[in-house]
């Protein structure tokens, strides 16, 4: 709780010096058009002025009693009244980054100034970017500090009701935040495969607000069994390009251009795939892909051929995703599962990979002989492919279980009584403001 606080203080030093020494700055001001600096500081004030009237609720508790007897109650009625200022922030994350890139390329006079603002030693030798993104590490800091509160007040305490009740408004602000950014993105990646494609069947519509990428990649397809003398001579596979969204897949060509020639299609939810048993190296890395209905309403059948046994697995799990998985899925929760914990942080490379951060513990649903897991991460539920050496699977059953004992807790359904605790919190809340 103390670290809590503390920290609440430094990031809004920090905060502070992003308005006063950059965006405050009057050569900047006159450097930026108002909409450039509209989307490099966004509503940064209001962040601002939100973090230093939840500071002083956090200090004047502190002031109470040397020691503190909670802030979670705190942190839950900013998490519910006012933390939505950090969504808006965050969710313009992509347009910062871009409009932050463009200016250093085409403003020699920017750049110039930045450099120089960035020398100062109030910066402590760290960049202006560190500074533009101090909003979404709070945010996501503040998650976990309540989680290791959580993980140590008393159990059907009053401390872990009100622990719980933070924990899970800070969680739908993250996954608000993080929804943000991915919206963002998505659209214009949308809109960039939509101009890549032309269709040789029936033109599918690409661009919906409630469609994403998922995975994208060359494979190969088979023509066909080559016994004949004649045959044996041509080619046996042949390139194919898969665009595969969260609601359906696109079967293409590459050709020339950067384009890509559409020659089949079918809904997700109509898509079954089936591993080959291993027949020789032909064969190896081979799936079979079913399309119940294809773009001409027909049944269709594609056997695909990955460069690897991970690159196989990763498609057939992206393809199909209630295929059954290796190991127990972390929803029966019930049996002992395996589990790794991160070691070196990681970046996902894919849409399918999943970014990992030092001490993340995850159930492995799945894993291939070349070094790669298929995880659920245990305080956030998402799922995701990641490089094995980037972990180290937790052998003791005690620990494992020990992990998923400290999940259950985080993640508890609201039972009756902390539902109506909930409602007087809010209840009075709303009576002070």
């Amino acid at each position: 709780m103390f670290e809590l606080v503390t920290s609440e203080a430094s990031y809004y030093k920090s905060l502070n010096l992003l308005v006063s020494h950059f965006m405050e700055n009057e050569r900047i001001r006159k450097i930026l058009h108002p909409s450039e600096a509209h989307i490099l500081f966004s509503n940064v004030l209001d962040v601002l002025a939100v973090s230093e009237r939840f500071l002083l609720e956090l200090e004047h508790r502190m002031e109470e009693n040397i020691v503190i007897s909670d802030v979670c109650d705190i942190v839950y009625r900013y998490a519910a009244d006012h933390f939505s200022v950090y969504i808006t922030y965050v969710s313009n994350q992509t347009y910062q980054e871009r409009t932050y890139k463009q200016l250093l390329q085409e403003k020699a006079a920017f750049r110039e100034l930045i450099a120089q603002l960035e020398l100062d030693p109030k910066c402590r030798g760290l960049p202006f970017s560190s500074f533009l993104i101090l909003p979404f590490q709070r945010i996501t800091r503040l998650k976990l500090l309540v989680q290791n509160i959580l993980k140590r007040v008393e159990e059907r305490s009053e401390r872990e009701c009100t622990a719980l009740d933070a924990h899970k408004e800070l969680e739908m602000v993250v996954k608000a935040c993080n929804e943000g950014v991915r919206k963002m993105s998505r659209t214009e990646q949308m809109i960039s495969i939509q101009k890549k494609m032309e269709f040789k069947i029936k033109s599918v519509p690409i661009i919906s607000h409630s469609r994403w990428l998922l995975k994208q990649g060359e494979l190969q397809q088979m023509s066909g069994p080559k016994t004949s003398r004649t045959l044996r001579t041509k080619k046996l596979f042949h390139e194919i390009y898969l665009f595969l969204f969260n609601d359906l897949l696109v079967i293409c060509r590459q050709i020339p251009g950067d384009k890509y020639q559409v020659f089949d299609s079918a809904p997700r939810g109509l898509l079954r795939v089936e591993e080959l048993e291993d027949q020789g190296q032909t064969l190896a890395n081979v799936f079979i892909l079913r399309l119940l209905e294809n773009a001409d309403d027909r049944e269709a059948t594609y056997m695909l051929k990955a460069s690897s046994q991970s690159e196989m697995k990763r498609w057939m799990t992206s393809l199909a995703p209630n295929r059954r998985t290796k190991f127990v899925s972390f929803t029966s929760r019930l049996l002992d599962c395996p589990q790794v914990q991160c070691v070196h942080p990681y970046v996902a490379q894919q849409p399918d990979e999943l970014t990992l951060e030092l001490a993340d513990i995850l159930n492995i649903l799945d894993k291939t002989d070349d070094g790669w897991i298929f995880g659920e991460r245990l305080h956030d539920q998402e799922r995701g492919w990641f490089p094995s050496s980037m972990t180290e699977e937790i052998l003791n059953p005690k620990i494992r279980s020990q992990n998923l004992k400290e999940c259950f807790r985080v993640h508890k359904m609201d039972d009756p009584q902390r539902s109506q605790n909930k409602d007087r919190r809010k209840l009075g809340s709303r009576n002070r403001q």
